[in-house]
């Protein structure tokens, strides 16, 4: 029988049929897996915990993990998750499509050595972290990779995220994944790794930004060194300044010791006095930008580096306030069931029966300390919910309208309110000569000024004639007025004035 121009035998051996059954079966199981996982292998060089956290976070994406060991027989069982194969490195990087990544600390590279030939051609992805700040005279660790293998592509990447944000797919860590490489499709293909394992990639550039990268992790708060320095500050002169005016002084002058009032009292009164500062502090620099835009006619114009600073920590100096008005509510709240609180009603009780007064009922200090407790309630919610607003998961639900609503409108309302709770707390202490003591105001006095001029600049960029120029300007309009030459060009030489359109 012919089929196909060639000779076909009619009957085979069974075990030959067998075999071949078999190898089919192989075959197609193999095929079906590949056309489960969907996804290229993935090598992982190194055994580490971060070497197994990412393995299980490709597991998880449809990938094949080949976890390359130098010596895989050491590995104890279930140490790594159930599908990771555990290889030695050459198979690892032979066994991998095209990304490697290179999970081991940089005083082992050199055990990679002998790989430079498998690893020829492939992206090389380096997770490592710098040792120190300012160290590494020799450039970063990934272009020391690059160094070491001239026939590679290396990319930096994957090393500000945790191997708790690995193992739970960044459901509960930080998402962005940051990366940067001198090749722009091996950063490609990174890129798209990272997409799989839900993670979301920011592209730094060339690898010359990897030592930035790889010192990310060792930088505690950087965004919060000036805020809370800000803060901290804010609070040991003010609460110096209640020391001195209410304990200090009158300890030196009349011999009366105040000093019980230094970890309860003299704390609370600090404590709201910078919220309030420091709330003032989060809407002030805008009211600066406003002013130096409406006086240049323009939005092109750089602002000052401190002010740029400034702006750029508002939302730390929110939170910040926003912690200083909660311990002063738990405060306020604890100053009723301490000891000296019980002595001073029993005083004053004992006064009244001495004095035969049947009732001490005074309608004024009952509006006043009810009007300010509302007000202070009503501040902290609002705060409370600014707060809230600027957590990224709350904020990236909201449109810019209703970001700039919360942020922008509710914010001035609550420290409309802070500013209300004050002053009907102190509103006849403040103009009584006695609150004067040693020529010196109360603190929510001196506390008040900045949060007063913020409202009041509030109000004078209110009317419609400021206000739909300052909108015009940031929306790209320039006034008529011929801007200063740039420095680089020579004198006599303007730019030319966009007319308004």
């Amino acid at each position: 029988m012919f089929i196909g121009g060639m000779r076909a035998p009619l009957l085979r051996e069974s075990s030959q049929v067998e075999e071949e059954e078999e190898g089919e079966v192989e075959v197609l199981h193999s095929e079906e897996e590949a056309r489960h996982r969907g996804h290229p292998p993935v090598g992982i060089l190194g055994s580490g915990d971060f070497s197994r956290s990412l393995s299980a976070r490709l597991l998880a994406s449809g990938h094949r993990a080949l976890v390359g060991s130098r010596d895989p027989s050491r590995l104890p069982r279930g140490l790594f998750p159930q599908g990771a194969e555990l290889v030695s490195q050459r198979e690892a990087a032979e066994g991998a499509d095209r990304v490697v990544f290179a999970a081991l600390f940089p005083e082992h590279y050199h055990s990679l050595a002998d790989l430079r030939d498998v690893l020829a051609g492939k992206v090389l992805v380096d997770v490592s972290n710098a040792d120190g700040l300012g160290c590494g005279a020799e450039g970063s660790n990934a272009q020391r990779l690059a160094r070491m293998f001239p026939q590679s592509h290396v990319v930096k990447g994957f090393n500000v995220v945790s191997a708790w944000a690995l193992q739970t797919g960044a459901h509960d860590g930080n998402r962005q994944v940051l990366i940067c490489g001198d090749c722009p499709d091996s950063k490609a293909a990174v890129v798209q790794l990272a997409h799989r394992m839900g993670f979301t990639p920011v592209d730094l550039g060339c690898l010359g930004a990897s030592r930035a990268i790889e010192e990310a992790p060792l930088r505690a708060f950087p965004s919060w060194r000036g805020p809370i320095l800000t803060t901290v500050l804010l609070f040991l002169f003010l609460y110096g300044y209640s020391f001195m005016k209410g304990v200090l002084f009158p300890y030196l002058e009349h011999g009366r010791n105040n000093f019980y009032q230094l970890p309860l009292e003299t704390v609370n009164e600090t404590l709201t006095a910078v919220a309030m500062v420091t709330l003032a502090l989060v809407y002030l620099p805008g009211l600066l930008a406003a002013g130096l835009q409406l006086s240049r006619g323009t939005k092109y114009r750089r602002f000052p580096s401190w002010l740029d600073c400034w702006l750029g920590g508002r939302k730390q100096l929110g939170l910040l306030s926003f912690l200083c008005a909660v311990l002063h509510a738990v405060y306020s709240m604890c100053l009723s069931i301490r000891k000296a609180a019980k002595y001073s009603l029993l005083n004053a009780a004992y006064r009244q029966v001495k004095a035969d007064i049947p009732d001490s009922w005074v309608e004024q200090s009952v509006w006043r300390s009810d009007l300010y407790l509302t007000c202070g309630i009503l501040g902290l919610g609002v705060l409370a919910l600014l707060a809230i607003t600027s957590l990224p998961s709350v904020g990236n639900s909201l449109n810019w309208r209703e970001f700039t609503f919360v942020q922008s409108g509710l914010g001035y309302a609550a420290l409309t309110l802070v500013v209300m709770h004050t002053l009907f707390f102190g509103w006849d202490m403040a103009f009584s000569p006695g609150s004067y003591s040693y020529y010196l105001p109360p603190l929510f006095v001196l506390a008040l000024v900045l949060p007063c001029v913020v409202l009041v600049g509030r109000v004078l960029l209110a009317p419609p004639c400021l206000a739909s120029r300052l909108a015009k300007i940031r929306r790209g309009w320039e006034s008529k007025r011929p801007r200063p030459p740039p420095k680089d060009q020579e004198v006599g030489i303007t730019d030319r004035v966009i007319a308004d359109g």
